[in-house]
């Protein structure tokens, strides 16, 4: 009888095991669906800023591209507060990833424009978009799989992004050096290569089966979010280094 209880929790435990990585591949599947779903709207937005070069123009010239980049910085700081704001809702959640989305959009598409009106420029945007997802997904399976704990890392990351931010903004208003440029771009891939592994496991870390839908689908979100920001940094910084490769 004892044998027989024995088994029957062993299977019990499988079973619960086997609802687990169900459960956790349908939630990152949601969670890479939301992603590419916002890379997607981005591209949108960008071909219709690359059809109306007056109001490109207003972003690219004026103080606008500057609000948008606070607004890129300030909904990424405070974006897990306000997506898990409601917990009975996914409202919030939706707008503040499709405004993250967006405001990306409008903030390259100039860099974008430029790079579609110069020879071969549309090929090194598809380069580079073939390039930064290779990267992603490489890493971002390493931060799925791995049973390293990266959590370890998260400061590291933070202070690191402050000190680029810095540096490029210094580089904006004083050096303007292409080779400072070039530095700064390589260092930014490597950083968000290893951020993008570590947002996965983190990603994957916060699922839980016993979660309701609608905070399953705001999890679900966050990641979307999260990682989303991760492509889009590699992404640029990458067409920065092929840009600057081909001017010289």
């Amino acid at each position: 009888m004892a044998e027989f209880d024995q088994q029957r929790m062993g299977a019990g435990t499988a079973a619960r095991a086997a609802d687990l990585d169900e459960g956790l591949r349908t939630y990152m599947l949601r969670v890479y669906n939301y992603m590419a779903l916002g890379v997607a709207f981005t591209a949108g937005v960008t071909l219709f800023m690359g059809a109306n070069p007056e109001l490109m123009a207003a972003v690219a010239l004026g103080p606008m591209k500057w609000v948008l980049f606070a607004g890129v910085l300030g909904l990424g700081w405070f974006a897990p507060k306000l997506i898990f704001s409601n917990a009975g809702s996914t409202t919030m959640a939706h707008v503040c990833y499709w405004a993250y989305a967006g405001m990306w959009g409008l903030l390259i598409s100039p860099m974008i424009y430029a790079f579609m009106n110069i020879p071969n420029g549309p090929g090194m945007i598809a380069q580079a978009f073939l390039i930064t997802s290779v990267m992603f997904g490489a890493t971002s399976l390493y931060g799925y799989t791995t049973k390293r704990d990266l959590s370890a890392f998260g400061r590291f990351f933070f202070m690191a992004s402050v000190g680029l931010i810095v540096a490029m903004l210094a580089n904006a208003f004083i050096f303007q050096s292409i080779g400072f440029s070039f530095v700064i771009s390589a260092i930014v891939v490597l950083l968000f290569a290893a951020v993008t592994a570590y947002e996965t496991q983190m990603v994957k870390d916060i699922y839980s089966g016993g979660d309701t839908g609608v905070v399953t689908n705001q999890k679900a979100i966050f990641g979307a979010f999260a990682l989303y920001g991760s492509f889009i940094v590699m992404f640029i910084h990458i067409l920065n280094l092929l840009g600057i490769m081909r001017s010289e």
